[in-house]
């Protein structure tokens, strides 16, 4: 399977995806095609052995659009059709301001209107010329057996032109009467509005886009390199892995990478949503984008182009952005029957008003009114551009969503479980305990050390810490390998030795009261417990206790969670004694301890099938099955990448009061779509029914149906109101 993402020309509201996606999901080399009418992008996964990209462009030319692959020089382009499209409705709203005008002084029995011959020069440029793009596409949807937008307008105006041009021909030797009324006003006007709605919907769009601009303008141009002792300047493409970028004091850092020399404080606010500064270290990590603080420091290059962290978070917003939420598919099915609905209803006003006043001009008139009124377009824009804006504001607090569905079902969460360890505490283990038996306490941390050299696990620092703390040497081991949730075997000096937890005890009979009751000791004081087993000769030779520090906010993160109604819950393989006092402490609702890696996804499983609504979140490894099996999976970016692939959610700091601010984000926008879709619905059917009965003109109708689009976009953006809550009390 391969992917491309389209630059689309041409779209104007929801039956435009619909067709678009029809015409390439139709195909058999298509595996699956989103179209997204905001970001006017195309997501598609293909197989390349049944048809290309040339293919795909074709398919979509074939249904009246224009396409072309995304790059990074559509940005500029776009910017040039934005200012065309800005020149054509001043040249359009020039021509149509003599027509529009004197229907102002009309009420004051004043006719201003221009001569019937002064009228045609000014409509027919705007219907003809100006208004070519609505046969453009209205032909495009009758070759594609469908409708849109743009053939409602055409079909409408076209009968208003048309009407006014009869009756000038018609009355040729009547001109001169005045009481001969025209309506080439309002075919100029109509047009003139849903020009001037769709560039001021263009303009608002713009700033959905702005978390991707703002995070885009993060990457500098240039990087200071040292090369054989001499620093030279070079263009960020021509940097390579391992080359050495001196940053100076106020600078934005140009690369991923580990600083080498120096030290400083590093702003990664535009990154992480972390307001304060960060202060960094030899060998330490240091993300591109962020901005240097007071030293002068040298970083060694670790990730390029597409690979670092920035271009990473740029990526997973524009995936978002582009894929539908499920409830944009419900709204794409509606506006497939929505088209040829109004032109059903739009041809029964012209013949009931029609046949009950004899009147047929004015028939036509109340038909047109309706074709120009009822604009699918709204409907289109209702879903996508709330979740621009609101995956946009959640990016700038440190909170990546993944896809749309992530963000949409994250309102209606009901039940959060969490993993302990680095995501409730700090994952930082000190070693708080230690009793030897049968061997000295230095031979037996010589063991321990031994066992765990090498290892990230953060029970494996701990001890590790410990040994060179008190300048114990670790020596080699060989066969070592991990007995899943019980603990690690190795052999050292040809003699087999267990790390692991109580559990392993009771498999080798090796418990005994005294064993039990140090073990409850360390339990009930909340430490983590595990046991030296010299296996060789079935005894233990050492206990070891852990204490971990609990996050500073996660007792506040587990009460907004209460306040927003959510039960909590704690998954961890830690012993029971040691989980019930993180949980007490902070509150959790339900405490699930001594657990296999592999079980948590069964407890996520059982949480689902209680009707239970479920996130989980964790950072490690052995979190990613339960992350996948969760309605939502939201991943600490302190963690694994593991992890963070297999979430619908990234936290991109350690902090866990970004949970609540998740779902409040969510919340948020889905309250958002509601409301979009309820306008977007109403202004319809009011609209229409007003239409049919002559209550609105076909101005009226056009300035109304501009007004339901913008008014679309201009709600969604008011999300860029929302902030993260870092205090106490109500979430924002």
């Amino acid at each position: 399977m391969e992917h491309i993402n389209l630059d689309i020309k041409g779209m104007t509201c929801a039956s435009c995806v619909n067709r678009i996606e029809k015409a390439l999901n139709k195909d058999e080399g298509v595996i699956s095609a989103s179209v997204n009418l905001a970001t006017e992008k195309a997501s598609v996964d293909f197989d390349p052995k049944l048809i290309n990209r040339e293919k795909i462009l074709s398919l979509v030319s074939k249904v009246g659009y224009e396409a072309q692959v995304s790059s990074e020089m559509q940005g500029p382009l776009k910017e040039k059709d934005f200012k065309k499209e800005k020149i054509l409705v001043l040249i359009s709203a020039l021509l149509t301001l003599p027509l529009a005008l004197p229907m102002v002084f009309e009420p004051f029995g004043l006719n201003l209107m221009p001569p019937p011959w002064i009228q045609l020069m000014l409509a027919t440029p705007i219907q003809f010329i100006i208004g070519a793009r609505f046969y453009k596409s209205a032909w495009g949807a009758i070759k594609a057996k469908s409708g849109n937008m743009e053939l409602l307008v055409a079909i409408g105006t076209s009968a208003a032109y048309g009407l006014s041009l009869y009756i000038l021909l018609k009355n040729l030797e009547h001109l001169e009467h005045h009481n001969i009324h025209f309506y080439f006003e309002a075919s100029a006007v109509v047009i003139t509005l849903v020009l001037l709605g769709k560039y001021l919907e263009s303009k608002a769009k713009q700033q959905t886009t702005s978390a991707i601009k703002a995070l885009q303008a993060l990457q500098p141009a240039k990087a200071r390199v040292l090369r054989e002792n001499k620093e030279e300047e070079i263009d960020i493409k021509d940097l390579k892995l391992k080359d050495l970028v001196i940053v100076r004091p106020g600078e934005r850092i140009p690369v991923d990478g580990f600083l080498t020399k120096g030290m400083t404080q590093v702003d990664e606010s535009l990154i992480t949503g972390e307001s304060l500064p960060i202060e960094k270290k030899e060998t330490d990590k240091i993300v591109g984008g962020s901005i240097n603080g007071d030293g002068l420091i040298h970083v060694e290059v670790s990730a390029l182009g597409s690979e670092t962290m920035l271009a990473r978070i740029i990526r997973m917003v524009e995936d978002a952005q582009a894929v539908k939420a499920p409830i944009q598919r419900l709204v794409d099915k509606v506006s497939a029957y929505f088209v040829p609905t109004v032109l059903i209803i739009a041809f029964l006003t012209i013949l009931v008003t029609g046949s009950i006043y004899a009147d047929w001009e004015m028939a036509i008139i109340h038909g047109v009114a309706v074709l120009v009124i009822a604009c699918p377009c709204a409907l289109g824009l209702a879903t996508p551009t709330s979740i621009m804006v609101g995956t946009g504001v959640a990016a700038k607090a440190g909170i990546l969503i993944k896809d749309a569905e992530a963000l949409e079902v994250a309102h209606s969460i009901t039940t959060i479980a969490f993993d302990k360890t680095g995501t409730l505490t700090e994952g930082k283990p000190a070693v708080s305990k230690f009793l030897a038996f049968h061997q000295s306490e230095d031979e037996v941390l010589k063991i321990l050390a031994t066992i765990q050299s090498g290892s990230e696990h953060p029970l494996a620092k701990a001890i590790l810490k410990e040994a060179q703390k008190k300048q114990v040497h670790p020596g080699h081991a060989t066969s070592t390998k991990a007995l899943p949730g019980r603990g690690l075997e190795a052999v050292i000096n040809e003699r087999r030795y267990i790390l692991g937890s109580k559990r392993i005890l009771s498999e080798l009979n090796l418990m005994d009261d005294g064993i039990q009751k140090a073990s409850q000791e360390s339990e009930n004081s909340g430490e983590t417990v595990s046991f030296l087993i010299d296996a060789t000769e079935n005894k233990i030779l050492g206990l070891i206790g852990f204490k971990d520090t609990i996050k500073d906010s996660a007792k506040l993160t587990i009460l907004k969670l209460k306040q927003l109604g959510i039960k909590t819950v704690m998954l961890t393989g830690d012993n029971q004694g040691s989980a019930n006092l993180v949980a007490r402490e902070l509150g959790i609702d339900v405490v699930k301890a001594e657990i296999l890696p592999d079980h948590k996804s069964h407890i996520i499983q059982e949480l689902k099938q209680q009707g239970e609504i479920v996130a989980m979140v964790g950072d490690g490894i052995n979190d990613a099955p339960a992350l996948a099996a969760a309605h939502v999976g939201m991943a600490m970016s302190t963690g694994t990448d593991v992890a963070m692939h297999s979430a619908g959610i990234t936290l991109m700091r350690g902090n866990p009061l970004l949970i609540p601010d998740a779902i409040s984000v969510s919340r948020r926008t889905y309250a958002k779509i509601k409301q979009n879709l309820f306008w977007a619905f109403i202004y319809n059917v009011i609209g229409i029914p007003l239409a049919a009965f002559g209550y609105l003109s076909p101005v009226v109708a056009g300035a109304a149906m501009a007004l339901s689009s913008v008014s679309v976009v201009t709600n969604s953006l008011l999300l860029k109101r929302w902030q993260a809550s870092h205090e106490a009390g109500e979430i924002k």
